[in-house]
């Protein structure tokens, strides 16, 4: 196989990957409820696209292997770190004397450096991970079960981004039985 077919679409697959990390950031800065009050089912804005990021992550380690996942891996860190370190900065630059939206632009972004914070440090578990798994059920199992490989990497690295995420995010902020709530339910929804 030659150097140019192997990498076919990698930029494409990592250009994704790169931006429903950086979405879903931005989107898990607020908490939405759905159910019933007795029954209520608490997650974030960044649910809806954050597990694209992991069959992205997927598709990365089957097709490209665990090098270039890993460069994957660390390229959307960066990214996310970037955008992080730049929202942060513009939060605290002085406004013009005509914006009034000052307290609207560090309501939503001022929390972000607690969310990319949160969000790296499960994505980096979480992500390697997912890697790490797919690839030693790989070794076992040859190129068969590939269901096996996608499942079984899937649960554990969601897992533990899920949990690392919510605790690291919103510990201290919202009560335990939330808390718990809102981590059963990311799981069960990325996964």
């Amino acid at each position: 196989m030659t150097s140019a077919i192997r990498y076919r679409n990698y930029d494409v697959v990592l250009a994704f990957f790169c931006a429903f990390l950086l979405i879903s950031n931005i989107a898990a800065t607020k908490l939405i409820q759905f159910g019933t009050e007795s029954f209520p089912i608490v997650t974030d804005g960044g649910a809806i696209l954050f597990p694209i990021t992991y069959i992205l992550g997927d598709i990365l380690a089957e097709v490209y292997g665990l090098k270039l996942t890993k460069r994957a891996i660390w390229i959307g860190f960066v990214c996310s770190v970037t955008a992080s370190v730049t929202f942060l900065l513009v939060s605290l630059a002085p406004p013009a004397k005509d914006w009034d939206n000052q307290a609207a632009f560090e309501a939503v972004l001022g929390f972000m450096p607690r969310i990319v914070l949160a969000s790296l440090v499960a994505y980096l578990v979480g992500q390697f991970l997912n890697a790490w798994v797919l690839v030693k059920i790989k070794q076992r199992t040859g190129e068969a079960k590939l269901w096996v490989r996608l499942l079984g990497s899937t649960v554990v690295g969601e897992f533990a981004d899920t949990a690392i995420f919510c605790l690291v995010a919103f510990g201290g902020l919202i009560g335990v039985g939330t808390m718990a709530n809102y981590i059963v339910v990311g799981y069960l929804y990325k996964t």
